[in-house]
């Protein structure tokens, strides 16, 4: 029995059908069967470059091979050819590729078609985050299946991106801001599950909170706060009647010791009482 042809179609890999029958009317020398892979040494990128540019690039120049230091080579080349035509395509995008990032690749492959064919892809916007992490993949497993700290760097942080990059610091910076990431995104589960973690409110949250005044409410509140202020109970009250009191000098005669029956004309002394006023 005869089997029938059947043609190689490309996996469900994030790329709109318009792009890829785009890809396919460009006859490439080998089919993009998954984008990820394929398009991660470049060689690909630079055939579709030389349907548009055929005299900028050269395909002799491109090697199709899988190890870094080819697609380095490639990549490398196709920035300055980026450069040279005023082509704006991210270096995220371009790393993304290269290390096989999650969605990288695809959303590269909508960039170039936008920029080569003049066309809007509708699920790529121009305000577009760059996130190449796992994130949106992890939010839709179920919390005991989601990735633990160790798993997310190792799902994020490629041993290629170590190999370009050797610097050591680097490389620690770029897992601390993976874990810290992974901790919020923690945070944020047991915010909005707090019962599954079982998380007990805290004296805090548990206290009664007044709402704040209103309209009338308000200046009631400032009226009672001034009654109370100008009241002689009040602390207030009792500091403004003290801040009145004065004072006022009187002259007395004081007796002689050695003269108990005679009074000295010089002997008078002042002393000082405190008269309250009203």
């Amino acid at each position: 029995l005869n089997k029938p042809i059947v043609k190689d179609i490309p996996r469900k890999c994030g790329v709109p059908r318009e792009v890829l029958k785009w890809i396919q009317s460009l006859d490439l020398t080998y089919p993009i069967k998954n984008t990820r892979r394929d398009l991660a040494n470049g060689f690909l990128v630079a055939e579709i470059f030389s349907w548009y540019f055929p005299k900028d690039i050269q395909m002799h120049s491109y090697d199709n091979g899988t190890s870094l230091p080819t697609k380095l080579g490639n990549w490398s080349q196709l920035e300055r050819f980026f450069t040279k035509k005023k082509l704006d395509i991210p270096k995220e995008m371009i790393d993304g590729t290269i290390h096989c990032k999650r969605g990288a690749a695809e959303l590269l492959v909508q960039t170039i078609y936008s920029l080569l064919t003049n066309r809007l892809v509708r699920t790529l916007t121009s305000e577009q985050e760059v996130d190449f992490t796992d994130r949106k993949y992890q939010v839709h497993l179920p919390m005991h299946a989601r990735s633990t700290a160790s798993h997310a760097i190792k799902n994020n942080l490629k041993i290629t991106e170590c190999m370009t990059e050797p610097n050591i610091i680097t490389n620690k910076q770029k897992a601390h801001a993976i874990i810290n990431r992974h901790l919020e995104h923690r945070n944020l589960d047991r915010m909005e599950d707090p019962t599954r973690f079982n998380i007990r409110p805290t004296i805090g949250e548990l206290a009664v909170r007044l709402a704040p005044l209103q309209g009338d409410e308000a200046s009631n509140e400032v009226w009672s706060s001034e009654q109370k202020k100008d009241s002689p109970f009040s602390a207030a009250g009792r500091e403004q009647k003290t801040s009145s009191v004065q004072f006022r000098e009187i002259q007395v005669q004081q007796m002689n010791k050695s003269s108990q029956m005679s009074v000295k004309p010089g002997s008078i002394h002042t002393i000082q009482t405190p008269v309250f006023t009203q």
